[in-house]
């Protein structure tokens, strides 16, 4: 597949468990997708919630495009994304039932069009923080061994 990341939610993997991966459109107004292909978008705070039967993006900051006139898009405004409906509904059983919440992870453009990954997420306690961070020295020291030569 052809695939350009432009961002990723890195704060995410840090204070979430994923469990799903889905791959959503986003639907974007005129302006919008020439600022992603700059990568003036963020996805730090942001999050997903169903409403009717359809998933929109929430606090998704997608910065003005520079060379836009007076029909510039608003920034933070809610995106819908598009997933088919028997997507959409695993996952809101998922939400309500076992207290999921749906995260972006990363934001790329394929064949011409701005795509998220969106991840049906749990979070983190401290301990378990603690635990990640833990494990990713010891992979890190193992790895380090391995290196050096005699």
């Amino acid at each position: 597949m052809d695939k350009k990341v432009i961002t990723s939610n890195r704060k995410a993997f840090h204070d979430y468990t994923i469990f799903d991966k889905y791959i959503a459109g986003i639907v974007l107004s005129g302006t919008e997708i020439k600022s992603i292909r700059k990568s003036a978008i963020n996805l730090k705070d942001s999050f997903c919630k169903i409403e009717d039967n359809e998933i929109f993006l929430y606090n998704c900051h997608i910065s003005p495009y520079e060379q836009g006139n007076r029909f510039n898009h608003k920034t933070d405004r809610v995106r819908k994304l598009l997933l088919t409906k028997k997507e959409i509904l695993k996952m809101q059983s998922k939400v309500k039932k076992d207290g999921y919440s749906i995260i972006p992870l990363e934001v790329f453009i394929t064949h011409g069009f701005a795509k998220v990954e969106i991840g049906l997420a749990k979070g983190k306690k401290l301990h378990d923080k603690r635990e990640d961070i833990a494990k990713k020295d010891q992979t890190r020291e193992m790895d380090r061994a391995s290196k050096i030569r005699y």
